[in-house]
C-alpha cells in the first residue's frame, strides 16, 4: 500500500524534478489576506505573487499546504463525521506558474503524474473543462487521448475561478476519479453528481484573464497556473477506498482513539465520534502549533469549537478522562515527520487540549443537564427558546453552536433571534454599568469600537509581516473615514503582527502600507486590553476604512526587545539563585537598547553576586536551548513552580515560558507566565551584561542591563577606556589596575602635603596668626578670619589651632572657593553659657546668602553661595556676640 508520506513525497518530487521550486507550506493564519480567517487553499499564500504585489525568486513552485475549513465561506464542520471526504483539516497538494507555463504544460504534467508515476487506470479518469474552453477542451485529446464523452464541458461558476469581483481569473478543469458502479452517484454535470462515485481529484486552474470592473475580461499578460489536489482525497484513491478516513493516516489516528475509549470504529453510534475526534484533533494540532490558542472571539473561537466539538464526541464515547490530549502522540507520530512544527510545538498542544477539555467537562456536564430539563417537553421539530440558549451561554459557558449542535440529533432547533436578542439586552447593560463607572470621552469611544469590532487578532508570534483590513482610523479623538498625507492618528486593523505594549514590554513600531501610501507606526497600546492600537503619522498618500493594508513590524528592533526580555526571564532567575527566593520582581521595562529590572532585596548587590548573575544567564545563553511554550490555567502554572510577572494581567488561560536547563535540578532554568515575544531559543540573546545596580526605594533594587549587539558595544566602550587609561598612565593594560592604585597613593599622599601648605600658608599670611590680636566684644575674646582657596574640611582643624593658641574665646573663620564660602564657629568651654556656636554660625550663614547651619554648642558649620560676602559674615557673627554681651 502506498503511504500518505509517500504519496506526498513522490507529488512533491514530480515537480521539483520538472524545475519547481519546493515551497514549504505556509502557517494555517493568512499573513496575505485580510479576509481569510485560515488558508483555505493551496494558492492562499501565493496570491501577492499571482496579482503582482510579490515578486519571489522562482516562477514555478509547489508545495504541500495547511488547510482549515471551519469558518465563514467555506465551513464543513458540520458536515465532519458523517461524510467520507469531509474535513476540517486537509492538505492541498498544488503546482503552480506564475507566468511560466501554460495550459498545455499544466495538463501534460497532470496526466504524467497520474497515469505515469502513480499508474491510474487511463479509463478510470474523467474531466471537465468550462464550457467554452475550446483549447482546454482540444489539449485533454490530444494529450491524454481521453474520448470526447468523458471531457465534459460544464458552464456552471464551478468551473471559472476568479479571485474577486475584479482581477486575475480563468476557466478551470477538474481531473475526476471513477471508483465503480459499486458506488452510488453519476458523472460531473449529471444529476446524481453529488454521489461518491466520481470523486474530484485534482482541480487545474488557467488564471487567463484580468477581470474589470464593467464586467469585460481581458487577457493577462502573463497567463499562469495554480492547481490543488485534495491529499486526502489522492490516498483513499491509490489506497483503494472511496472514503477518506480509511487511509492510513486516519485509520492510525482512529485506532488510537478507539483503543483509549474501549469502543469499536465501526458501530453506528461510534463510527461517526471517532472520525470527528481525529479530524479534529489535525486541526486543533496544527492551529496550536501556528499560535491560535482558544479564545472566546476570533480564530481562537473558531479553534475552542472545533475543541468541544471534539470532546463532545469523547464524552459520548464514555471517555472518563481528558482524551484529546493522549493523542497528541499519535498525531506527532504519523505528520511530525512533514510538518516539524508539530513537533516543536507537542507540548504546548498536548497541554491547551488538556486545559480545555478538563474545564470544557464541567461546562458539559452543566449544560447537559440544564439542556435536558428545557428540552424535556418539546417533540422533533420544536426550538428551544433564545433565552434558555442565552442562559447556558453566559451562565454555563456552554457555546450556542454547541447547544446547536447537541439538539440537532434530536430533530430540535434554536431561535437564533432570541438568543441574539438576549446577549443584545446584556450588552446594553454592560455599557450602562461601565458609563456609570466616571469614564472619560476617551474611554467611551474605546468601549464603542470594542463593541462593534470585538478584539484585534494578534498573530504577532509567528510572523512580522502581515495583510490586515483597516476597521477604524482615530483622529483626535474622533473616528473618522479616511485620512491624508501629514494626519496623525490612530489606525485599528482587523488583524496585527504588532505587539502592542504591556507586562513591561515596550510596544511595536514599523509600517502600514497600501500602493503610495505610507504610515509610520511609532508606538502600539492596547486600550481595554482588546484592540491593537497601531499610533503613528500618515507621511504620504491617503487611507481609509476598509482599505487592506501591509502591515510590517521593525524586525531589527522586535529581535531586541525579544532578547531583553528573554534574558529578563534568565536574569530573574539567577537573581533568585544567587540571591535567595525572597527576590520577586517589582517592576519591568523590556525596550529595544535596554531592560530595566525592579526586585525585592534589602541591601546593594556586590561585585562578586553580580559577576554571579551574569555568568548563570550568560552559560545558558551559551547552551542554546529552545524556548518552550504551554497553556495553563495561572493557578495550575503556579502551583508548577511558574513565576507570575509583575505588570501582566492574566485570564483563565496563559502562556507559560520555560528556558534553559538547570544544571543542578536538571529542571528548567525558569519557567513564568508571560504574554510577550521571546527568542526561539537562548542562544539568539548572543550576550547579557548587567550595567548599573542601585536603589529605587526602601527594600527594592534596580539592575539595568544589555543583551546582543548592546551589550557588546558596551564591553567595546569599557575596553576602549581602559586602552585610554593605560596609555595615560603608559602601561600596558593589565598593568592598569596596580599603577592606577600606585597613582592614587601618590595622589592621596600630595594632597595631604598640599593641604598642610595651604594651611601653613594661611595661617602664615599678612600679619600671621601668632601674632593676631583678639578683639575684645565686651569682655568676650574674638577673633575673625577670612581665607581665600581653602578646601571647608580644614576650617575645623583651624579653628582647634586658634583655641590651642588663644585657651579662650570665640573664634570664626570664613573660607571661599569657587565662589561659594563656608563658615565655621566654635567656642570655648568657659564661654559656653554665654554663646552658641549654632547660633552664631547661623547669622554668618545668613549673610553668605544660605540657610540653615548646624552642629554642637561648641563647634557648628554652614555655608552659602556668595563668596563676596566673607566679610559680611564675620560681621554678622560679631553682631550676634554683641547682641548676648549687651543681654
Amino acid at each position: 500500500m502506498t503511504s500518505t508520506a509517500d504519496i506526498r513525497a513522490s507529488f512533491l518530487d514530480h515537480f521539483a524534478q520538472a524545475g519547481h521550486a519546493l515551497v514549504p507550506s505556509a502557517p494555517l493564519v493568512p499573513q496575505n489576506d485580510p479576509t481569510l480567517m485560515f488558508v483555505n487553499a493551496g494558492m492562499v499564500p501565493f496570491k501577492n505573487v499571482f496579482t503582482g504585489l510579490e515578486k519571489r525568486p522562482y516562477s514555478t513552485a509547489t508545495s504541500s499546504q495547511k488547510c482549515v475549513r471551519a469558518g465563514g465561506k467555506h465551513n464543513d464542520l458540520d458536515n465532519v463525521g458523517y461524510t467520507a471526504r469531509h474535513h476540517t483539516f486537509f492538505e492541498m497538494l498544488g503546482n503552480f506558474s506564475f507566468g511560466d507555463y501554460f495550459k498545455e504544460q499544466a495538463i501534460t504534467l497532470a496526466w504524467d503524474l497520474l497515469t505515469g508515476t502513480w499508474g491510474l487506470p487511463k479509463d478510470k479518469l474523467t474531466v471537465t473543462v468550462y464550457h467554452t474552453d475550446d483549447e482546454a477542451f482540444a489539449l485533454w485529446k490530444t494529450i491524454a487521448g481521453l474520448p470526447d464523452e468523458r471531457i465534459i464541458r460544464i458552464a456552471t461558476s464551478d468551473n471559472f475561478w476568479s479571485m474577486g469581483d475584479t482581477g486575475p481569473c480563468g476557466p478551470c478543469s477538474e481531473i475526476f476519479y471513477d471508483h465503480g458502479d459499486h458506488i452510488p452517484g453519476g458523472p460531473p454535470g449529471s444529476p446524481d453528481e453529488d454521489g461518491d462515485r466520481f470523486v474530484e481529484v485534482w482541480n487545474l486552474v488557467f488564471m487567463q484573464f484580468d477581470q474589470q470592473p464593467d464586467g469585460t475580461r481581458l487577457n493577462l499578460p502573463r497567463p499562469s497556473i495554480d492547481t490543488g489536489m485534495g491529499l486526502e482525497r489522492i490516498a483513499a484513491v491509490l489506497q483503494g477506498t472511496h472514503d477518506n478516513f480509511e487511509i492510513d493516516i486516519f485509520k492510525q489516528l482512529i485506532g488510537e482513539s478507539a483503543a483509549l475509549t474501549k469502543t469499536p470504529t465501526d458501530a453506528i453510534t461510534t463510527r461517526a465520534s471517532h472520525r470527528v475526534i481525529a479530524d479534529h484533533l489535525r486541526s486543533a494540532g496544527f492551529l496550536v502549533a501556528d499560535g491560535v490558542l482558544p479564545a472566546n472571539e476570533g480564530r481562537g473561537y473558531v479553534l475552542r469549537r472545533i475543541m468541544r466539538r471534539a470532546m463532545r464526541h469523547a464524552h459520548l464515547l464514555g471517555a472518563s478522562e481528558p482524551l484529546m490530549h493522549r493523542l497528541v502522540p499519535a498525531l506527532v507520530s504519523t505528520m511530525g515527520g512533514a510538518f516539524p512544527e508539530l513537533v516543536r510545538a507537542q507540548p504546548l498542544i498536548a497541554e491547551t487540549l488538556k486545559l480545555e477539555e478538563t474545564r470544557f467537562r464541567q461546562t458539559l456536564q452543566n449544560g447537559l443537564k440544564l439542556l435536558d430539563d428545557a428540552t424535556a417537553g418539546l417533540k422533533p421539530g420544536a426550538v428551544l427558546p433564545g433565552d434558555v440558549a442565552f442562559r447556558l451561554y453566559d451562565t454555563y459557558g456552554f457555546p450556542y453552536d454547541l447547544t446547536e449542535d447537541a439538539l440537532k440529533a434530536q430533530g430540535l432547533g434554536v431561535d437564533r433571534t432570541g438568543f441574539d436578542a438576549s446577549m443584545a439586552e446584556q450588552k446594553a447593560r454592560a455599557r450602562a454599568a461601565w458609563a456609570g463607572s466616571g469614564a472619560n470621552a476617551t474611554d467611551s469611544l474605546w468601549f464603542d469600537l470594542v463593541e462593534k469590532l470585538g478584539a484585534t487578532d494578534f498573530i504577532g508570534y509567528s510572523t512580522m509581516g502581515a495583510e490586515g483590513a483597516i476597521v477604524a482610523l482615530v483622529k483626535d479623538g474622533v473616528e473618522v473615514a479616511g485620512a491624508k498625507a501629514g494626519d496623525e492618528l490612530v489606525i485599528l486593523t482587523n488583524q496585527t503582527p504588532f505587539y502592542a505594549e504591556s507586562g513591561g514590554q515596550v510596544g511595536d513600531t514599523g509600517t502600514i502600507a497600501l500602493g503610495d501610501a505610507l504610515f509610520e507606526v511609532t508606538d502600539t497600546q492596547k486600550p481595554l486590553g482588546k484592540l491593537h492600537a497601531h499610533s503613528g503619522k500618515l507621511v504620504s498618500g491617503t487611507l481609509k476604512v476598509g482599505d487592506a493594508v501591509q502591515l510590517k513590524v521593525d524586525a531589527e528592533r522586535r529581535a531586541q526587545v525579544k532578547a531583553n526580555h528573554s534574558a529578563t526571564h534568565l536574569m530573574h532567575a539567577a537573581l533568585r539563585r544567587v540571591l535567595g527566593g525572597h527576590v520577586s520582581q517589582k517592576g519591568s521595562l523590556v525596550a529595544p537598547d535596554k531592560l530595566r529590572f525592579d526586585f525585592s532585596h534589602q541591601k546593594p548587590m556586590t561585585a562578586e553576586e553580580i559577576a554571579a548573575v551574569e555568568a548563570e544567564v550568560n552559560a545558558e545563553i551559551r547552551a542554546n536551548l529552545p524556548v518552550g511554550t504551554r497553556l495553563m490555567t495561572p493557578d495550575a502554572a503556579i502551583e508548577a513552580g511558574a513565576l507570575a510577572l509583575f505588570g501582566e494581567k492574566y485570564g483563565d488561560e496563559v502562556r507559560v515560558l520555560s528556558m534553559g536547563r538547570a544544571a543542578d535540578t536538571g529542571r528548567s532554568y525558569s519557567v513564568e507566565l508571560c504574554g510577550g515575544t521571546h527568542v526561539n531559543a537562548t542562544g539568539d540573546i548572543a550576550l547579557f551584561r548587567i550595567v548599573s545596580e542601585s536603589a529605587v526605594s526602601s527594600g527594592v533594587r534596580r539592575i539595568e542591563a544589555l543583551t546582543g549587539v548592546e551589550a557588546l558595544k558596551h564591553l567595546v566602550a569599557q575596553e576602549n577606556l581602559l586602552k585610554a587609561a593605560a596609555a595615560s598612565v603608559k602601561a600596558r593594560v593589565e598593568d592598569v589596575p596596580e599603577r592606577v592604585a600606585a597613582l592614587a597613593d601618590t595622589v592621596k599622599k600630595l594632597e595631604r602635603e598640599l593641604a598642610d601648605t595651604k594651611k601653613a600658608l594661611a595661617l602664615a599670611g599678612p600679619g600671621q596668626a601668632a601674632e593676631v590680636a583678639l578683639e575684645q566684644l565686651g569682655d568676650v575674646p574674638f577673633l575673625g578670619r577670612v581665607i581665600d582657596d581653602l578646601d571647608p574640611k580644614e576650617l575645623r582643624g583651624l579653628l582647634d589651632e586658634e583655641k590651642q593658641r588663644h585657651g579662650s574665646g570665640v573664634f570664626a573663620i570664613v573660607a571661599t572657593r569657587d565662589g561659594r564660602a563656608s563658615i565655621a564657629v566654635s567656642v570655648t568651654a568657659d564661654l559656653g553659657a554665654r554663646a552658641n556656636a549654632v547660633e552664631l554660625v547661623r547669622a554668618g550663614v545668613a549673610a553668605l546668602g544660605g540657610q540653615g547651619g548646624g552642629g554642637r554648642p561648641d563647634m557648628a558649620q554652614g555655608g552659602g553661595p556668595d563668596a563676596a560676602k566673607a566679610a559680611d559674615a564675620i560681621q554678622a557673627v560679631k553682631a550676634a556676640i554683641n547682641q548676648t554681651v549687651a543681654a
